[in-house]
């Protein structure tokens, strides 16, 4: 008897859109080689995960007075950023730290995010990545962290990754590229980490 093919195809699997967000403003800065290094990474390894870097040094600075529609209305700007990260599954961030605390600029971008009648970063899982001196900018993630408890963020809690960027061996060249072997793993296991707990997070 000739058997019957399945009709039912295997399922597809899960691609994770992640939307990474660069606190600083400077062209070469370690925080964007961090997140050309994460694109990277998921291209060679990590199946299901995409990372879709927003550009947030175009933003106006957070006013109410910019708003419309009794509060839920934005600036072109502000809407189109609004837009990506609601379609983001997840988030990751990339953060230096100034005396003690994130960038104006990322500080910015969390607050438009958070405006309106619903806030866009809502019940959402998101990882820190830091590059700095003897903290390797482990302040400015845990004032995020705290940040992400009134945004309803779920951050992944490990692995941890702050790089201390001025120790020997070099992690960054001139460009900002992240040149390290070891800290490029541990930026992949953070990567991981965040794909498997947004995944939970997923609605069944």
């Amino acid at each position: 008897m000739e058997a019957v093919p399945s009709s039912t195809a295997p399922a597809k699997p899960t691609v994770l859109r992640v939307a990474a967000f660069c606190g600083s403003l400077r062209k070469d800065s370690w925080h964007r080689g961090l997140i050309r290094a994460a694109e990277e990474l998921c291209q060679e390894s990590i199946p299901g995960l995409h990372i879709d870097h927003v550009d947030i040094s175009g933003l106006p600075m957070a006013n109410p007075d910019l708003e419309t529609d009794d509060g839920d209305g934005f600036p072109p700007d502000v809407e189109a950023f609004r837009d990506r990260v609601r379609a983001a599954d997840c988030f990751i961030f990339a953060s230096p730290e100034y005396n003690y605390s994130i960038t104006a600029t990322l500080k910015n971008a969390l607050d438009w995010g958070s405006r309106g009648k619903k806030s866009c970063w809502a019940d959402k899982a998101a990882a820190i990545v830091c590059a700095g001196g003897s903290f390797g900018g482990g302040r400015a993630a845990f004032h995020l962290r705290q940040i992400g408890v009134f945004l309803d963020l779920h951050f992944i809690n490990k692995p941890e990754l702050h790089v201390k960027a001025y120790d020997d061996p070099p992690k960054f060249d001139a460009d900002g590229n992240l040149i390290h072997a070891e800290t490029r793993e541990r930026l992949r296991q953070v990567l991981l980490s965040l794909q498997a707990f947004a995944l939970r997070l997923q609605p069944k």
